[in-house]
């Protein structure tokens, strides 16, 4: 499902194509994608030009030229958005589609229906009444501290939680940890300052590691975890040939914590 590295590359995506482009309407497939009724979304949207967005976590904001007017898309399991012109066939599962006066279109992929598309009226306030956290690009090592140590979970499912810091899902978490060098399981609240510091160093190491390359696995440096995972696009051909830790050679464990499929290294990451 699209984490946050790939949330923000279909901002940038977003950004470069739809901006500044007054909307003729719109066209929804399956109306149950709609958080906004079709009625108000269309009346509060039509003629706007959507003007900037906002990531945080998993959630893209688009602002219009009306402030109040901001436009919510959250991706689900398998979003994505394609811009093409109105002369061409509509792309398959666009369900929700945005047509500009120039000609152009932006389709909402929605494959499997779990995406989501409304408006907010304010996004700090949606954040709020949604319990986001601050997201994970943006995270100080203090604020990381604060939230760390409220809890006494373990650090994975802290971590998942997205009030703790928004936008890390399942990989991201174990990938993070691993290069943090701390175990999946370890007491959030017994972390050291210097291992909470590791921890906001991992974070930003791999959120960015991820968008730089446009979140393809196989482009990963070969000192990521991400790389025992069997991924469609995994560069290894001998399955067997990469379980092992890329820093000592251990066998790497796979595991259950907190009820999400957990890969680590037993040398790297004691408990």
């Amino acid at each position: 499902m699209p984490e946050l590295p790939e949330v923000e590359i279909r901002r940038q995506y977003l950004e470069t194509s739809s901006l500044n482009q007054p909307i003729a309407h719109i066209d929804v497939e399956d109306r149950k994608l709609l958080t906004t009724d079709y009625g108000i979304l269309s009346e509060r949207l039509n003629g706007r030009s959507f003007v900037g967005t906002r990531r945080v976590g998993k959630n893209l904001f688009v602002f219009t030229d009306d402030p109040t007017v901001i436009l919510r898309m959250h991706f689900g399991m398998t979003g994505d958005l394609d811009y093409y012109h109105a002369s061409l066939d509509r792309p398959r599962f666009a369900r929700i589609v945005f047509a500009f006066e120039s000609g152009f279109n932006l389709g909402f992929l929605c494959p499997r229906k779990f995406e989501r598309v409304g408006l907010v009226d304010d996004v700090d306030k949606f954040l709020l009444e949604k319990k986001i956290g601050p997201d994970g690009l943006d995270i100080t090592p203090e604020e990381l501290k604060v939230r760390v140590r409220k809890r006494k979970a373990p650090i994975k499912p802290v971590l998942l939680d997205q009030a703790t810091t928004a936008g890390l899902g399942n990989w991201i978490v174990d990938e993070v940890l691993f290069q943090a060098k701390i175990h999946p399981e370890y007491p959030s609240n017994q972390l050291t300052d210097a291992e909470i510091d590791q921890l906001h160093a991992a974070i930003r190491l791999v959120l960015e590691t991820a968008i730089r390359h446009e979140a393809t696995y196989r482009d990963f440096p070969i000192s990521f975890l991400t790389h025992v995972r069997e991924w469609d696009d995994s560069p290894y051909d001998d399955i067997e040939a990469h379980k092992f830790c890329p820093r000592c050679g251990t066998r790497i464990e796979r595991s259950e914590v907190g009820g999400r499929t957990t890969f680590h290294c037993p040398n790297c990451q004691r408990l």
